[in-house]
């Protein structure tokens, strides 16, 4: 008895001093982007959308964001691989943009207003819109300039498209652009893409912008 109450003590220690994950490995999404998309940039919004895909593609702060079904997916290449990302740690720019610029639109979208952001209080439930109250008000004139596209991916398709080992290096090489948002930058520092960044941007990103993320 007395082993199994310190058993318990410690498995209990381990969960609470655990850094909670914010994205994982995904083994795959349902989607195939074969070539490099076509990216247009959403009205007002530091984020691209891909018109001609038939798949919630975007692209905001260096990383490639993809809604399948109900999750979030993000990747620095265009066609993965992806980690999927927990509804908490999506960027709330991804997240405001309007319904209208959705390709594949999941059915829960259904009645929703074209023009506004999806209702994802409503769809996550009160205990996301408690954490995020504001998530969909922000200061406008003071929007970050979008991320420039990694377009040096082009030459990449088919069977010249790298492996994940090969990936990061590639990114470093020709893509000089260092992400704002938490989530982002771990992934490029656990990729190896992180180039000494300044700690202070996620601070300077929120100044009169209200909860940008």
């Amino acid at each position: 008895m007395r082993y199994r109450f310190i058993a318990l003590c410690i498995a209990l220690l381990s969960a609470a001093t655990a850094a909670p994950a914010q994205v994982s490995v995904s083994v795959g999404i349902g989607i195939n982007v074969p070539v490099y998309p076509q990216l247009v940039l959403v009205p007002g919004h530091p984020v691209y959308y891909a018109p001609g895909l038939r798949a919630n593609f975007f692209f905001y702060d260096g990383l490639y964001w993809v809604l399948e079904g109900d999750n979030w997916y993000m990747s620095s290449w265009y066609n993965g691989p992806w980690q999927f990302v927990e509804p908490v740690y999506v960027p709330y720019y991804v997240l405001r943009v309007p319904v209208r610029y959705y390709r594949a639109p999941p059915p829960y979208f259904r009645g929703w207003q074209p023009s506004a952001p999806p209702r994802w209080g409503q769809h996550w439930g009160p205990q996301w819109e408690n954490q995020h109250k504001g998530w969909d008000k922000w200061n406008r004139r003071a929007v970050p300039a979008p991320a420039p596209l990694p377009t040096f991916q082009r030459r990449y398709s088919g069977e010249r498209y790298p492996h994940a080992e090969q990936q990061p290096a590639l990114q470093s090489r020709n893509y000089r652009y260092q992400p704002r948002s938490e989530v982002a930058r771990q992934h490029y520092q656990e990729r190896g893409q992180a180039r000494g960044q300044d700690n202070g941007r996620d601070k300077r990103e929120k100044e009169s912008q209200g909860p940008s993320r």
